[in-house]
């Protein structure tokens, strides 16, 4: 699980994914939106979801250099299925009142007005996305360094 000098590639993989896919990010809804939209790159929501690639990348990459049948494999996935599980439901339930509270602060005086961040979950898309990004990127990184 070491790599050179004592530092972890699953780590590095996993960090390195979760950079890429909020550049991702960036690049994705600056062209949607045609405006520059660097605030992406620190958003919690959107698609591919950051999240489930960078656990998926890291339980991805446990797997690889422990084998899948080892303790860590076994934490590693149980650690991302929570993850995933919390970037989809429990995050999507706080967007959902997100957007309700928003429309009731609508109706305070505007100088009572606030205006919570609606991007904080993911749909099952946007998480299936992260997955499959997570898992690819790092059976690519493993496979031009020679370690797969």
């Amino acid at each position: 699980m070491i790599w050179k000098n004592n530092v972890s590639l699953a780590l590095i993989t996993a960090a390195a994914v979760q950079l890429l896919c909020q550049s991702f990010k960036v690049v994705f809804y600056s062209l949607k939106n045609k405006k520059l939209q660097v605030h992406y790159f620190f958003s919690a929501g959107g698609v591919p979801s950051a999240h489930s690639a960078f656990v998926a990348a890291l339980t991805t990459a446990v797997g690889i250099e422990a084998g899948i049948r080892s303790q860590v494999f076994a934490v590693s996935f149980v650690f991302a299925v929570i993850v995933i599980y919390d970037a989809f439901r429990l995050r999507g339930t706080v967007e959902l009142h997100s957007r309700a509270l928003n429309r009731l602060f609508r109706k305070l005086p505007e100088n009572e007005r606030m205006e919570l961040p609606t991007m904080v979950g993911h749909s099952p898309a946007e998480v299936a996305a992260g997955i499959a990004v997570g898992i690819t990127l790092t059976i690519v990184i493993y496979l031009v360094l020679g370690r797969l």
